[in-house]
């Protein structure tokens, strides 16, 4: 900056400097072509020319004060961009802690609702074995009091056909000679999962015809569930399946509509 304010002030003198000079010359050739030079025309001319670098050195200093000014104004810039880039630097750095941090956190958080999303997992999968136990200690009887011959009870009854693309799982299947009654158990019961079982008994029907072991055996369907909503229950019930419910200790089978008729496969 010094460097270049000093070329400036000498670049500035010396163009003052020669345009004084210029100016001295140019009175002087004209005072001679008019009339003789004379003592007070010298002064005059002296008078003049002393007047011009006052001048000139009043504009020399009032620019020297702007150079000061510019320096200065250029100097408080720079400590500004300085001071700007030292807190972009360090809200940067505080930007990339709070990411890490907040990174973290969520891979704990993640970590965490898989536990207990297993944890949740295992649990609803040991209550489910416990009601299939209760469903299946006194159902036996409740569908003998029906009217229904049944013999046995398969938990857990496992179907594939490959060439079909079916497949499935029976809760519980009870047998009654020429009818099989196919059982879905849920801690609480909703709509879709009646409709999950109206299709399961669907496939087993195309299972077991397909396997030749069907011969004249019809199915029926009934759902179970700890808990139950009655829309759930009339959904059922409308749909041709027993509904089971607990009651009280025990597994007891709601009391159908006048008129039900359960639906055969």
């Amino acid at each position: 900056m010094s460097r270049k304010f000093i070329t400036l002030h000498s670049d500035f003198h010396e163009s003052n400097s020669c345009g004084i000079m210029e100016l001295l010359a140019d009175k002087r050739k004209a005072m001679m072509s008019t009339q003789p030079l004379t003592y007070e025309g010298v002064l005059e001319l002296f008078r003049e020319t002393r007047e011009q670098f006052r001048e000139t050195r009043e504009q020399f200093r009032e620019t020297r004060e702007q150079f000061r000014e510019t320096r200065e104004q250029f100097h408080e810039t720079q400590e500004q961009m300085k001071e700007a880039a030292r807190e972009m630097k360090e809200m940067s750095l505080e930007t990339d802690r709070r990411f890490q941090e907040t990174d973290r956190k969520i891979k704990e958080t993640s970590a965490q609702i898989e536990r207990t999303s297993q944890e949740v997992g295992k649990l609803t999968s040991r209550i489910g074995q416990i009601i299939e136990n209760m469903v299946r200690g006194r159902i036996i009887k409740k569908f003998q009091a029906l009217g229904y011959d049944v013999t046995g009870c398969s938990p857990n009854k496992d179907f594939k056909l490959e060439k079909l693309g079916i497949s499935g799982e029976i809760d519980l299947l009870l047998d009654d000679g020429p009818v099989g009654i196919l059982i879905e158990v849920k801690t609480t019961l909703k709509i879709d999962d009646i409709l999950d079982h109206i299709e399961r008994i669907e496939n087993y029907r195309r299972y077991v015809d397909e396997r030749g072991s069907g011969g004249q055996r019809q199915f029926i369907g009934a759902v179970a569930g700890a808990v139950i909503a009655d829309n759930v229950t009339e959904f059922a019930q409308k749909n041709g399946m027993y509904v089971i419910s607990q009651s009280g200790e025990a597994f007891d089978i709601i009391s159908s509509p006048e008129g039900f008729v359960p639906k055969k496969w």
